[in-house]
């Protein structure tokens, strides 16, 4: 690991401006310390090589291990919202439904819930965890995309993952993601990831992003769609004003799990 004697004082700053804002474009860097975005962009490609950040296109932010919150601790955290959200989600599936289930935790409790209300189901989806969570079920029939595994979530994505995708009709896409833009846009960081939450939503008749609270404040990279490409969002609670708007705009109807 880097010693901090081995950063200069401008990339230890841009570390921190990461950290606390999740993620920070060139040109406000560049205007931050005043200086040219090419020396932004040498600081950042040598922040990335130490894995001390992330490089994206236009910008930088955290690696997993620092302010994204790595699988375990996603796992253990809001499990008891990330639950409701589950059971909230799982009662807009009718029986014989064809079902797509994005990784993430609480996708995951999506599966959990759709499992215990012991119903027919066809369930496809790019998610090792959800995967096992589904396999003991004999009135689920099965299918897990293959991939390349990418994470600890168990995700798989690339080529493959897209092509399998690009054969089925779902009746309903349970996606997941990080956080939202200003405009209600759901965002997320994996470009690959969002690559096949993106795939699944052009092949469902109803994409239902499912996600709890702390996400409405949280900023990430990348759009996976705005709010008019989703039928629902199941959450834990009412959105703040100025995402309510957006949504009742878009139509996007909020299921808010009790």
């Amino acid at each position: 690991m880097p010693q901090s004697s081995e950063l200069t004082s401008r990339q230890k700053e841009i570390l921190q401006t990461v950290g606390e804002t999740g993620y920070a474009t060139l040109e406000t860097l560049s205007q931050r310390f005043d200086v040219s975005v090419q020396s932004i962009r040498r600081d950042i490609i040598q922040l990335d090589k130490l894995r001390l950040l992330q490089r994206f296109h236009g910008g930088a932010g955290p690696m997993d291990a620092t302010v994204r919150l790595g699988y375990a601790e996603k796992t253990m955290r809001a499990a008891a919202a990330k639950e409701l959200i589950g059971l909230a989600a799982a009662r807009l599936v009718p029986e014989g439904s064809a079902v797509f289930l994005d990784v993430g935790t609480t996708v995951e409790a999506v599966a959990a819930a759709l499992k215990d209300m012991n119903i027919r189901l066809h369930a496809f989806t790019n998610s090792l965890a959800c995967a096992m969570l589904l396999a003991a079920d004999p009135k689920i029939q099965l299918h897990v995309f293959g991939g390349s595994l990418r994470g600890a979530d168990g995700s798989l994505v690339g080529a493959t993952t897209l092509a399998g995708i690009e054969l089925i009709h779902f009746d309903y896409a349970f996606i997941g993601f990080s956080g939202f833009a200003p405009d209600g846009s759901a965002l997320d960081y994996d470009l690959e990831k969002i690559a096949v939450k993106q795939a699944a939503m052009r092949r469902s008749g109803r994409s239902v992003l499912v996600g709890d609270r702390s996400k409405f404040d949280r900023k990430a990279v990348a759009t996976i769609g705005t709010p008019g490409e989703f039928s629902h969002l199941v959450t834990d609670a009412n959105p703040p004003d100025f995402l309510a708007a957006s949504f009742s705009q878009a139509r996007l109807d909020v299921v808010v799990a009790d």
